[in-house]
């Protein structure tokens, strides 16, 4: 009785309907799964299957996503991946249309990559006011990366090209793992206390989006804002964009392009100069030949007088610069030696030595400089240097200053 009353669809039909309730019901969805079959098509598209215990989904990773994405599918690599269900009715099969992927896990990893990025954001970290010009012309660039990695390599090979290479400083750092962060910070300090050069490049080669993690931690973020030299940063590729990035003074898309901006600088100067040098050249012989044209109008004697006219009015203005100039000179040196006077005096008194005469002293761990009971330990072993002499001591304790300066 029941199947009488049943209407009759079309296979058409029916599959406009699953369409409809399917795609309608789940606009966006996030899929957990293991990547199964993944392939790579000639248009750059990307097919995987995603399956659990249960069940499997075809899914599609159309080029312009797979581009964006840090995550590249791989098979057995366990995701989330974040789309929307597509019903091809010629097939009648449905697959999910990836906008996202994400290594299983990574969302609450990015959900505290955003509260810290929030967070620096507030202090004025990122804001643009507060970053530093590029010298027109370093002669001096302080490269922070991997020693073993391409990216090192390809920025000396740059600026090898140029006709002006500056002077590099190498300080090797670690660019990936859990002590990255720390190793980059200590080596951005180090560039900027002792002035290794007149520009800093933060360089690393592409990676997944676990092998840029050290550069959206806070302690290198909080170390390139301190950095009192500006500071490139080149690391990844262009769509790539870490917190060091937003920090940074200026943002190049690769390692190659952070040296392009530093070479190009100085190969400008040098294109200047040669075409000044020509414009000098040519504009003097256009003068002599004016004169040379000039004089063969002229008689004998109306060319002595001439040049004789020339001849006086010469030395007269050269008197008159050398008068100027000697007292230039005179003013100019009564004024650095007043400046030297007073340089020297600052030194004086603020010599480390100086300083150390008054009851201070210098503390130093493996070299290097402590200013902050944050750096030590129970059971350190530091060197204490005096005005004189100096002594070893053991960390016995260490004491935090608070936000109101009580200990």
């Amino acid at each position: 009785m029941s199947d009488k009353k049943l209407r009759i669809v079309s296979v058409t039909e029916l599959t406009r309907v699953i369409k409809e309730q399917l795609e309608g019901s789940f606009p966006e969805v996030r899929v957990e799964g293991e990547i199964s079959n993944c392939k790579l098509s000639g248009a750059g598209h990307i097919y995987f299957t995603l399956k659990d215990s249960g069940a499997v989904i075809s899914v599609a990773l159309f080029r312009g996503r797979a581009l964006k994405t840090r995550t590249k599918p791989a098979d057995g690599m366990t995701v989330v991946v974040t789309g929307k269900i597509d019903v091809y009715p010629p097939r009648g099969s449905y697959q999910l249309i990836a906008t996202d992927i994400l290594v299983s896990g990574r969302g609450e990893l990015l959900r505290t990559l955003e509260q810290r990025k929030k967070a620096l954001a507030s202090e004025g970290l990122f804001n643009q006011a507060r970053k530093k010009f590029l010298p027109l012309y370093p002669r001096r660039v302080a490269l922070i990366s991997s020693p073993t990695g391409a990216a090192l390599q390809d920025i000396l090979q740059v600026l090898a090209r140029r006709s002006a290479a500056p002077k590099v400083t190498i300080l090797p750092s670690l660019v990936q793992g859990t002590e990255a962060a720390e190793t980059i910070a200590t080596q951005i300090r180090r560039a900027s206390v002792y002035n290794l050069g007149d520009v800093v490049i933060l360089a690393r080669g592409g990676g997944s989006w676990e092998d840029l993690m050290a550069f959206d931690e806070e302690v290198v973020v909080r170390a390139i804002s301190d950095c009192s030299i500006p500071l490139i940063s080149g690391v990844g590729h262009e769509t790539d964009v870490s917190l060091a990035d937003l920090a940074a003074d200026v943002r190049a898309p690769t390692p190659s392009a952070a040296a392009e901006l530093v070479s190009d600088r100085s190969e400008d100067l040098i294109l200047r100069v040669k075409g000044l040098t020509r414009d000098i050249v040519w504009a003097f012989q256009t003068r002599l030949n004016a004169i040379e044209l000039r004089f063969s109008k002229l008689s004998v004697a109306e060319l002595a007088s001439a040049v004789t006219a020339r001849l006086e009015e010469a030395l007269r203005r050269s008197d008159e610069a050398r008068e100027a100039m000697e007292g230039a000179i005179r003013n100019r040196l009564i004024e650095l030696r007043h400046r030297l006077q007073l340089a020297t005096r600052a030194l004086i008194d603020g010599s480390p030595r100086t300083i150390m005469n008054r009851g201070f002293s210098r503390i130093t761990m493996h070299g290097i400089g402590i200013n902050d009971s944050a750096q030590l330990a129970k059971g350190d072993r530091i060197a204490i240097e005096f005005a004189r002499g100096g002594a070893d001591a053991e960390i016995l304790e260490t004491r935090l200053v608070l936000s109101n300066g009580r200990i």
